[in-house]
């Protein structure tokens, strides 16, 4: 993950996003789009949003994907190597989060207590969308 906090693979994923027709609105997602690369090529910053997962609910979507253990069962410690994913990840976060706020870009943070109507909603909210994917009053 060192390489992805300078970039490494942000260039692949803009073609990509190139040869996509301009008019039609693209959903991209992955921990290489950071806040500093990203926000040059925007229009208008309101075209984004970074979720942020907060640590209770990384802890739960390993938990609710059966694949917890998938990566620390492969080690001589796995708890200490749980223990060390949970902290990479939430690290990572802390990280992602400061980048965010420092560029004033949108940010929901998920820590799954919102219900995916309530994540939907507020997502919708932030890209001014009626909840079908157009804009308000269309």
């Amino acid at each position: 993950m060192r390489g992805s906090f300078r970039g490494e693979g942000f260039g692949l994923i803009i073609e990509d996003l190139l040869v996509l027709p301009p008019d039609q609105g693209v959903i991209a997602e992955g921990f290489r789009l950071l806040p500093h690369l990203v926000k040059p090529l925007l229009h208008d910053p309101s075209h984004c949003i970074w979720f942020i997962p907060m640590p209770e609910f990384r802890l739960a979507a390993f938990e609710t994907r059966g694949t917890m253990w998938s990566i620390p069962k492969k080690t001589s410690n796995p708890k200490r190597a749980l223990s060390n994913l949970l902290e990479r990840d939430h690290l990572f976060s802390v990280r992602l989060q400061h980048m965010v706020e420092t560029a004033g870009l949108p940010v929901i943070m998920v820590d799954g207590r919102l219900t995916e109507d309530a994540l939907e909603s507020c997502i919708t909210g932030k890209f001014g969308l009626n909840g079908r994917g157009s804009e308000s009053g269309q």
